[in-house]
């Protein structure tokens, strides 16, 4: 696993960064004071009991939620700085990040194969561009025997895999996966994670995992640890893969 350049601006900056649901006495602080970075070509991992914060950090970071106050940059350029700056963010989301959710969120009239291929034909890149794409990805992730089935036809653990391709077809520059290995057998999660290391290095993509998997934590390099919305970063084993 390669380090990745320091002297390049992050891929991911956030400084002090909150979030608090509700206000007044009901007022609930999810996040509290948030700072981190991720170099582009890094993977990190992001840990932390339930009710941590890390579904909401990661939704922050991905202009799903709205912060509190703070400050969120890609690549050098802000998005948020006490407010949002980019006015897209559904293009933002589109074109810049890729989700991998505890759940597919697939489409359920579409099959396999079509649910990847969408994104890239919704950036622009013509059917036989997308469903190239889309092919590569359930060959690199061993699912291209399914490639035609429907959803519903598709097991827990297919269906898992089908949307982590989606979130790598458009060369995303940063990647968020909430728990992706939750529903993969132990030999299945090794790959997912290979294939996200891989991704880094050869689209210096920035991704961060959250996680509870005993079995991929070694893998990391770098650590970020939630507790009550405070974030400490430690440093992990970056076993080799």
């Amino acid at each position: 696993m390669s380090v990745p350049d320091s002297s390049r601006a992050p891929a991911i900056q956030v400084k002090n960064l909150s979030k608090t649901y509700g206000s007044g006495s009901s007022a609930v602080t999810a996040l509290r004071n948030i700072n981190m970075s991720v170099q582009a070509g890094e993977v990190v991992g992001l840990l932390g009991p339930s009710g941590s914060g890390k579904t909401t950090l990661l939704q922050c970071l991905g202009a799903i939620l709205d912060p509190s106050g703070g400050h969120i940059a890609l690549a050098g350029e802000t998005l948020y700085d006490d407010g949002w700056k980019y006015q897209d963010r559904r293009a933002l989301r589109r074109d810049h990040i890729g989700f991998i959710f505890q759940r597919p969120y697939l489409i359920p009239f579409m099959n396999a194969t079509e649910n990847i291929a969408f994104l890239p034909m919704l950036q622009g890149k013509s059917n036989k561009v997308a469903y190239q794409r889309a092919r590569d990805l359930l060959n690199l992730l061993e699912i291209a025997h399914r490639a035609d089935a429907r959803i519903e036809q598709l097991s827990g653990g297919e269906q898992q895999r089908v949307s982590i391709a989606r979130a790598l077809a458009n060369h995303p520059p940063v990647i968020l996966a909430d728990e992706p290995t939750a529903p993969l057998d132990s030999h299945r999660a090794l790959i997912v994670m290979k294939l996200l290391h891989e991704m880094a290095q050869k689209a210096q993509t920035a991704i961060v995992v959250v996680t509870h998997d005993e079995n991929i934590i070694p893998l990391f390099r770098r650590l970020y640890r939630l507790r009550d919305g405070v974030l400490h970063e430690e440093q992990g084993e970056g076993r080799a893969l």
